[in-house]
């Protein structure tokens, strides 16, 4: 599945479990802030990108929802094409805060529902992941948001919400990136039928000039990002990266035009047993401290 752009940019799409459609690579826009997050926004949307990633921690859904509705304004793009994701944070966590920040996250996006709205954090120390979900998964019911899903998620709070809510999230978004592929997490999505979204999927570019991408780059002539990104693609997972440049705006939209081998594919995943960077952010099992 996937769809075609207006300036015939294909991106491939994956089924959510409640039959949602999600490209497969979207924009970040943590660290974007006022007018560059409305520019880097509003130029993605006139790109071709379908999927925008924003949340309440990164204080930019005023010139998020600024740029969509001028790119809808406009004639670019129908409400209906796009996929928005927004998240709650860590001090609205619990029932009624949750539930108050969904409503101020929407008011700000100026939007009428969202495609999908996250927990952020577990914030284990804090005992209140299940009930926050149950939360967005109420709002679910009403219809102001299509998906729900958290984010930061590890193996035992995940094991732990499916069982104490009996809803399982569409989407789990964790930092993933060659080096550090989180295989036992991904492992726990397949069989739970969670699609994993990758966050920071270049690392901060520290993997860029590892010999194995730059090697694939070089054979197939395209920069050692699309490699990156066509492996998590291949892979079936979505990535978000983030960006305020234009031209990489546009180069990592174009993946599609990327077909890496399944040994090409075998190599970036085996990054996680030498080479690789590991994690490079905080570990969710200790954050916040």
């Amino acid at each position: 599945m996937g769809f075609m752009a207006n300036n015939d940019v294909f991106v491939p799409t994956l089924t959510l479990a409640d039959g949602s459609e999600i490209p497969q690579i979207g924009l970040g826009t943590w660290m974007l802030h006022g007018d560059d997050a409305y520019r880097v926004v509003r130029a993605a949307l006139e790109m071709g990108y379908r999927h925008i990633d924003t949340a309440t921690l990164y204080d930019n859904e005023v010139e998020v929802g600024r740029a969509i509705a001028d790119a809808i304004r406009a004639g670019e793009v129908t409400r209906e094409e796009l996929f928005i994701t927004s998240k709650v944070w860590n001090d609205d966590q619990g029932r009624e805060k949750a539930q108050k920040a969904f409503q101020t996250s929407l008011t700000l996006l100026g939007l009428d529902y969202l495609d999908l709205y996250l927990v952020h954090w577990p914030c284990p120390q804090r005992g209140l992941y299940n009930e926050t979900f149950e939360a967005i998964a109420t709002i679910q019911g009403l219809g102001q948001v299509q998906s729900i899903g958290v984010a930061n998620f590890y193996e035992e709070v995940m094991e732990d919400l499916v069982s104490a809510t009996g809803i399982v999230p569409a989407v789990n978004q964790v930092e993933l990136h060659p080096g550090f592929s989180q295989a036992p997490l991904r492992a726990l999505h397949e069989r739970l039928g969670i699609v994993t979204t990758a966050w920071a999927p270049l690392a901060r570019g520290d993997v860029l000039n590892h010999s194995v991408i730059t090697g694939i780059a070089q054979e197939h002539g395209v920069n050692p990002a699309a490699v990156v990104l066509r492996w998590l693609v291949q892979s079936g997972l979505v990535a978000i990266p983030k960006t305020a440049h234009r031209q990489r705006l546009l180069e990592n939209l174009n993946v599609n035009k990327l077909t890496l081998s399944i040994d090409e594919v075998s190599s970036l995943t085996a990054m996680d047993h030498g080479g690789g960077s590991g994690r490079l952010y905080t570990d969710p099992r200790n954050f916040p401290v």
